[in-house]
């Protein structure tokens, strides 16, 4: 087990930002913080960084003090044992967090724990060296890391305390519980002398003024703890809410609260903020601290976040009305980042270094794709490139959707079942294309956003908006850019040899006719998985190429990279292809990026995405992390994101400069580093690498010349087949049956 911790411990380093000497830190412009005191937000990690590793175990203790900014707290929540000792876990039932119930199978009980009949293992029915001799800990919540269950000790507050965190708060939960079976909190406290306490917390009013000499006497805080407003309060036996009421007589025996952060920020039923409460500026009015809980990376909150974590420390820090006096949080670095990196940010900073902010169909992260209001809510976020995805219909009109398809993206399926149909050139399952229809039946139909993890985790995005906006045709998208403060535009252009030789649709053309009416003074990227597609832009040297490689690939060889200079400028790649995956940790990285910048070929990742889903382990479960991790830990010439306002924020901060002198920066994840720490046995099993990318694959026949339909039909011949694009490995070809569509139809619509 030492052996594992030192490992950890110098691995750290190499993947999380370290706190600088306070030195260095004075360097930094203070903010002005609208705190009780005026000083910046506490951070206060609730068994250490406990949204990766079982609560309060060692090394969540070490990898909150070392991801975080100075003078972090570290809280631990007291249970308390037979013989009175004292460990740290949040609930009072050890099967819970612990391997309590596999080693002692018979030995669940029943108590009534103020007010309420619970069923479990409990602390006070085992002696302390049973518990930490036989007992090791589990993470308790699923969708957090189970490779390090069972692996280490329960901690004891003392070994807290022996680490000698830069603050240490101590939660009593159940002091009334454990009075009723002789085992006293305080004083197990008196039996510490309230070292190195710097707070303690309790949502009992008789614990706190038990020890009021003592914690006086000591320096420590004592701060009042709030359930849920309808809970009683054992000691005055008053609901919460009722207390809520009369914040001075707090006062009297604490010096600060705690509240749950929905008691600040309220959520409607539809999961969206509604206005703040009064509770900060009341509290601060009697003198009183206020302390947020209940924030955590992993955790489902308001839409109005658009599911980055930072987002929501900040409503609560940098409003411009109030803040809060500090977090209680299980990702501690996420919320040194948010008061350190990014409050009180300028919108108008400008971006360090020179990557790229790439949309992918607009901000469609909060808008349904490719609108005008995913375009405008991309400006509005700083992006610097905003794409279009250039589709065609029926009648030859280009216009901006992210697939051909218009079944993920519009209400066709709803109006339009009877026109799907099966296109294996195009994709696998059957689906209504745009090319099947008229410009004048698509704009009949209504935009709808794209939520990739809607299917399989139920996770909608903004919901209130999720048909807003109008299709953009390519000259309205075009005229658009024109008048907005972006860098450039990038035209991405898929299936144009199935849409010439199948359809007599000529998308290129399309794209090169809008281009010209449009003299655009901004940068220009021309995108397409098809090398021939490129090369029909070759003769316009101001705009860059950029080949997008759909397949994960492990390296590019010399002569690939050659290849692909002789098509393009730039090149796309899948996330996957710069750092490996396997069951959500990063375990290696390549060295795709320094092979194509050898070459000359810049390089785009995509696409990135908030939802903590598709964020590995490594990065803590916080986009900002993956921006650091592919911008300045693999060096990437731009990153294509449907959420801009995550993206640019984090290059307008001064932690994004790793040459700085600060006092806390964004590190870039080291792939490996995290699971390395499990036992051998624990690890995710080591997956095939990926395949390098060849040199053939980069390369497309021309582009046959546009089929004359109307000849075609009155001479009974059918027009010639379409080649396929080396870069597309297409799956085989499965198909959904009318019914099956009809059925996928009526669970969209009851999602809806």
């Amino acid at each position: 087990m030492l052996t594992v911790f030192i490992l950890f411990s110098l691995l750290i380093h190499a993947c999380v930002a370290a706190p600088k000497t306070p030195a260095a830190a004075a360097a930094v412009p203070a903010k002005k913080w609208l705190t009780l005191n005026g000083k910046e937000p506490a951070i206060v990690a609730r068994g250490g960084f406990s949204g990766l590793f079982p609560e309060s175990c060692a090394l969540a203790n070490d990898l909150a003090i070392s991801s975080s900014s100075p003078g972090l707290t570290m809280l631990c929540n007291l249970q308390m044992t037979k013989d009175g000792a004292g460990i740290c876990l949040s609930d009072i039932r050890l099967d819970n967090a612990t391997t309590i119930s596999t080693l002692f199978p018979k030995g669940q009980k029943t108590y009534k724990v103020n007010g309420q009949t619970l069923k479990g293992w409990f602390a006070l029915d085992y002696l302390s060296d049973t518990i930490f001799s036989n007992v090791s800990l589990v993470q308790n919540i699923y969708s957090r890391p189970s490779i390090f269950d069972g692996q280490m000790s329960i901690a004891a507050v003392e070994e807290v305390l022996d680490i000698k965190p830069p603050k240490f708060w101590l939660s009593v939960q159940y002091d009334a519980f454990y009075m009723e079976h002789k085992l006293s909190p305080a004083e197990y406290l008196r039996s510490l002398r309230f070292r190195g306490i710097n707070f303690i917390s309790s949502p009992e009013i008789g614990f706190l003024k038990s020890i009021g000499k003592d914690a006086r006497r000591a320096k420590t805080k004592l701060i009042f703890e709030f359930k849920d407003p309808e809970a009683t309060e054992p000691t005055a036996k008053k609901k919460y809410s009722e207390i809520l009421l009369n914040l001075a007589s707090i006062k009297s025996f604490a010096t600060g609260i705690i509240v749950p952060k929905d008691y600040i920020w309220p959520l409607d039923s539809a999961k969206y903020l509604k206005p703040a409460s009064t509770i900060v500026a009341d509290a601060h009015k009697a003198g009183l601290e206020v302390y947020a809980s209940g924030f955590a990376n992993d955790k489902h909150t308001s839409f109005n976040y658009s599911y980055d974590p930072s987002a929501e420390y900040l409503q609560f820090v940098d409003n411009g009305q109030f803040s809060v006096d500090g977090f209680i949080t299980d990702f501690p670095p996420t919320a040194s980042q948010a008061i350190t990196c990014f409050s009180h940010q300028k919108r108008n900073l400008p971006k360090i270094g020179n990557t790229l902010v790439i949309t992918h169909n607009g901000a469609s992260g909060d808008y349904p794709g490719c609108t005008d209001l995913a375009y405008q809510k991309a400006v509005d976020d700083g992006a610097d490139v905003i794409d279009c995805s250039v589709q065609m219909s029926k009648d030859g009109m280009a216009f901006c959707l992210s697939s051909t398809d218009l079944i993920p993206t519009t209400t066709a399926m709803t109006t339009l079942m009877s026109r799907a149909t099966s296109v294996p050139e195009i994709q696998a399952k059957n689906g209504i294309f745009s090319f099947d229809l008229t410009w004048a039946e698509i704009q009949s139909l209504k935009p709808q956003i794209q939520s990739p993890f809607l299917a399989s985790d139920g996770f909608h995005r903004n919901p209130v908006n999720k048909n807003a906006g109008k299709f953009m045709t390519l000259a309205d998208f075009l005229k658009f850019s024109k008048a907005k403060a972006v860098t450039g535009v990038l035209i991405n252009i898929q299936n144009a040899a199935y849409l010439a030789s199948k359809k007599g649709l000529g998308i290129v053309d399309a794209v090169k006719s809008a281009l010209k009416n449009f003299t655009l003074d901004k940068k220009v990227l021309i995108q397409s998985d098809d090398s021939s597609v490129l090369d029909s832009f070759k003769a316009v040297p101001q705009y860059t190429r950029v080949l997008r490689i759909d397949k994960e690939i492990g390296d590019a060889p010399k002569p690939t990279v050659e290849e692909i200079k002789k098509h393009a400028d730039a090149v796309n790649i899948m996330r996957s292809s710069l750092v490996t995956i396997s069951q959500s940790f990063a375990t290696g990285k390549t060295k795709v990026v320094e092979a194509m910048h050898k070459g000359n070929i810049s390089v785009y990742v995509s696409v990135l995405r908030n939802e903590y889903l598709s964020i590995t382990f490594d990065y803590f479960s916080d986009p900002t992390v993956e921006l650091a991790t592919f911008i300045a830990g693999n060096g990437v010439d731009g990153v294509i994101t449907e959420f801009p306002a995550t993206a640019t924020r984090y290059l307008r901060s001064p932690c994004s400069d790793l040459n700085r002198d600060l006092p806390f920066a964004i590190l870039p994840a080291e792939a490996g580093s995290l699971v390395s720490v499990a036992a051998k046995e624990a690890q995710p099993p080591a997956s095939a690498p990926n395949p390098p990318l060849d040199a053939k694959d980069v390369i497309d026949p021309p582009l046959p010349p546009l089929a004359n339909l109307a000849s075609n039909n009155a001479n009974g011949g059918a027009p010639p087949a379409p080649r396929r694009s080396g870069t597309i490995a297409t799956t085989a070809n499965l198909r959904l049956s009318l019914l099956a569509m009809l059925a996928l139809g009526l669970v969209l619509c009851a999602a809806a």
